[in-house]
């Protein structure tokens, strides 16, 4: 079972990353707790709103900081550190102007909220402004306070920083040294499973859907180690003799391999000895159960064309890593540090900007109402109208982002009241039992906001509890308020200068037919292999990204066996930049390249894709069935590459077939 769960975790989080940042916000919060409880009791005495600071700022400064360099995360820092004394010294210089104060408030969610338009420092300063004005309107400091009170935000960012630096750091030749045996590791778990039903002789649906979820796992682990390889500074592979280059290709055809042996096996499985073979890399082995095996049937030759290439891809990746120029790279080598400059624009036409004025609004609307249910806890329908447009880029996104809100803290505060209830008086386990939600509110950060605000909302229950404020009209109350919040930023999402989810689609989407169109061109005009694959990485991201504005549209994400359209086009999209993808490799080891037949059949995908993308995103509203299971018939791993670029055709003209087309036009 342990070892289960580690396969699962190292599965999802290959890297540890979402572990380090769960981590790193408990270590910190914890670190400055002890540093302030210290001085408390060694010094003097110290207001509450220390340790509210405390608390909030290391949180921001394990999210929000998201800059390369120590030296650039502790300017960061420091920025917000500066910004935060200044709105706690604002908050509580106008608390006496109830009128003044709250209209300030707006003010500073206006400048936290175009304090985006200059990149992730200005994200990171704008979110300690935002909260610490919040805290500050929330815990109403005195003026003679406030110099200890600043005590919480220094120890927050130096404790922050060193823990950061030194404790849990950001070491890209650790993590894609480990994101390197991941893929391995991924690799090992498919032939194992796909050795083993190769005996069983058969496969289920079950087996079919668990195969599936292997590709899509390994698919995360490949991105994540193409992500932490070293990059030029615009973001670009660098050159075609670099190490990295080499170790990028080698990761695209194992990559390429790996998937083509999941579809085939679909289709027919190989010899159990053949998976077994290429598991434990003995190629002479498996080029001799090829050899030898009776196989008749096409299917089964093509698993079996697969699983060959698959071991001479292993092998490459394997040299590649070894290599003596990339191996020093690792060891000596860094990578580029210089960004490109981000130019701020605050012109209308920036969608930041529009933004910045919707969460103003929705704060403002979360405010009024916010205030006529309570004079003492309105900030919490702020707080939720705020944090429900963070990362939206559609008024779908800021939707299920305020219901997932909603809903997490429903749940949150059914199950914090009665373990905070169970632990009433018991201080050693209640903190304990915060500690981990802390951890693991961050740790599912980037997986679900839902999980985030459940595990937060119950180390509030148990926080009430310790200081004898737990009472079910409170938690109810915090309920109300996230609704008026979450309603807040729904409507003004719908109403206010409304970002509609399909308008984000057709651009990510344009983006994507934009990536399919310049492989096209390139495997046309006969380009460099590592332009083939710097371009089949950028359609490959497309895709990531079509996925994520796409997902706002659909229901019910869980579902494989029985999937919605909504998946059922992504299907297509994903089917599509796999052949493509197929198709820059087979073309790049292709001996001769002007082929005819090669270059009618990239006219062929040309047209279609020309023909998609004049209809932009009808295809998600579209009720004409498109079939989008992809045939196993697929040619051969290294052969057929005018096969490779019919599939994209045909992908294509599967989001639009004839009788839709026909229908349009009459």
């Amino acid at each position: 079972m342990v070892a289960a769960c580690v396969d699962r975790l190292l599965a999802h989080d290959p890297a540890l990353s979402r572990v380090k940042m769960g981590a790193r916000v408990t270590l910190t919060i914890l670190a400055s707790i002890l540093a302030l409880i210290a001085v408390h009791l060694a010094v003097t005495p110290l207001p509450s709103i220390s340790y509210a600071l405390a608390i909030v700022l290391s949180i921001e400064g394990g999210v929000a900081v998201k800059d390369k360099t120590p030296g650039d995360q502790l300017t960061t820092r420091l920025m917000g550190c500066a910004a935060s004394l200044f709105c706690i010294t604002l908050a509580a210089a106008l608390e006496p102007f109830r009128l003044v104060a709250d209209l300030t408030f707006l003010c500073v969610i206006l400048a936290a909220s175009l304090a985006r338009v200059f990149g992730p420092r200005g994200f990171a300063v704008g979110m300690f402004a935002f909260i610490s004005y919040f805290i500050g309107a929330y815990l109403r400091p005195t003026l003679t306070e406030l110099p200890l009170a600043a005590l919480g935000p220094l120890f927050a960012v130096v404790l922050g920083h060193l823990i950061r630096k030194y404790l849990l750091v950001d070491d890209w030749r650790r993590d894609l040294t480990k994101a390197l045996r991941a893929i391995q590791r991924r690799i090992s778990v498919i032939l194992l499973r796909l050795a083993q039903l190769s005996r069983n002789g058969a496969l289920t649906d079950k087996d079919r859907l668990e195969l599936r979820q292997m590709e899509e796992q390994l698919k995360d682990v490949v991105l994540m180690a193409e992500g932490l390889l070293p990059r030029n500074p615009d973001g670009s592979m660098p050159s075609g003799d670099s190490p990295v280059t080499a170790v990028s290709m080698a990761i695209f055809d194992l990559h390429l391999a790996a998937e083509s042996v999941i579809v085939q096996s679909l289709a027919a499985l190989a010899p159990a000895s053949l998976f077994e073979a290429v598991l434990v890399g003995d190629a002479a082995g498996a080029k001799k159960i090829a050899e030898n095996a009776n196989i008749d049937e096409a299917r089964t030759k093509q698993s079996v064309h697969a699983l060959l290439w698959l071991q001479r891809a292993s092998s490459a990746l394997t040299e590649a890593t070894s290599d003596r120029s990339f191996q020093q790279l690792m060891a000596f080598g860094d990578v580029s540090q210089s960004e490109i400059q981000i130019k701020a624009d605050f012109s209308w036409k920036n969608p930041l900007v529009r933004a910045a004025v919707q969460i103003t609004i929705a704060s403002g609307i979360a405010m009024i109402f916010g205030l006529l249910l309570s004079r003492d806890r309105w900030f919490w329908a702020v707080l939720t109208a705020f944090l429900v447009f963070n990362n939206t880029r559609s008024r779908g996104d800021a939707a299920l982002r305020a219901i997932q809100r909603s809903v997490g803290t429903l749940a949150g505060v059914a199950i914090g009241l009665a373990v905070a209830t169970l632990l009433a008086g018991q201080m050693a386990a209640t903190v304990v039992l915060a500690a981990v939600c802390v951890f693991l509110a961050f740790y599912f950060l980037q997986v679900s906001y839902a999980l985030l605000s459940f595990f937060v909302t119950i180390v509030l229950c148990l926080v009430y509890g310790l200081i004898g404020q737990l009472t079910l009209e409170v938690l109810l109350l915090r309920l109300e308020e996230t609704v008026i919040g979450s309603v807040a930023g729904m409507f003004v999402a719908f109403v206010i200068f409304p970002s509609s989810t399909r308008s984000t689609v057709e651009l990510v989407l344009a983006r994507w037919y934009d990536a399919l169109g310049q492989l096209l061109d390139a495997i046309k005009e006969g380009e460099s292999r590592y332009r083939l694959i710097e371009l089949s990485n950028r359609l490959d991201e497309a895709y990531r990204d079509l996925t994520n504005a796409a997902r706002p549209l659909g229901s019910a994400w869980s579902l494989v066996t029985r999937p919605g359209p909504i998946r059922q086009v992504l299907a297509l999209f994903l089917a599509s930049s796999y052949w493509a993808r197929i198709l820059a490799r087979d073309f790049a080891n292709a001996e001769n390249r002007d082929d005819p037949e090669i270059r009618r059949a990239i006219d062929n995908a040309r047209q279609a894709l020309e023909k998609a993308a004049v209809r932009k995103a009808d295809c998600f509203s579209a009720k004409t069935p498109r079939h989008a299971a992809v045939g196993t018939n697929l040619p051969p791993p290294g052969q057929g590459v005018a096969h490779g670029a019919d599939m994209v055709a045909n992908l294509l003209n599967r989001l639009y077939p004839a009788a839709t087309d026909k229908q349009k036009s009459q």
